[in-house]
């Protein structure tokens, strides 16, 4: 496994101009000059947010057909 995670292009304009940017994930974009860090957060299913009814997910109900 890796220790640094590469983005393929920037989250916020989507150019692949990026270079790395301090240290921990940061990475900068030479196109729209913003910085943005990469965390890998972990793996498995989606839990509640807190404060959600148990079973929910997101603001969103999906609609009943």
């Amino acid at each position: 496994m890796t220790e640094r995670a590469v983005p393929f292009y920037c989250p916020y304009c989507g150019d692949e101009d990026l270079e790395p940017y301090e240290t921990d994930g940061g990475w900068h974009c030479r196109a729209c000059t913003r910085a943005f860090r990469l965390r890998f957060v972990g793996m498995g299913a989606l839990s509640a947010a807190p404060g959600l009814p148990a079973g929910e997910t997101s603001g969103r109900r999906e609609a009943s057909r």
